[in-house]
């Protein structure tokens, strides 16, 4: 069976294992881990928003094209 790495980080394409990492080091390694996170949530965040606006922006011209059919219907 392969022998599996464990908590294994790669810097500047060099392998090092968390547990052999400084604290100092395993605090900026916490810190990219968490602002990646961050990141990934205010994207997921940034797509609803603009899901939410493509909807409502195709939902106004409808909304103006009804006006429009009942103003010519009006018309007639």
């Amino acid at each position: 069976m392969a022998e599996e790495k464990e908590n294994v980080v790669t810097i500047n394409g060099e392998e090092y294992e968390e547990k052999s990492l400084e604290p100092n080091s395993m605090y900026f390694l916490t810190q990219i881990r968490d602002l990646q996170t961050q990141r990934n949530q205010l994207q997921f965040q940034m797509d609803q928003k603009q899901a939410a606006i493509d909807m409502m922006t195709l939902r106004l011209a409808e909304s103006v094209k009804v006006e429009e059919t009942e103003e010519e219907a009006e018309a007639s």
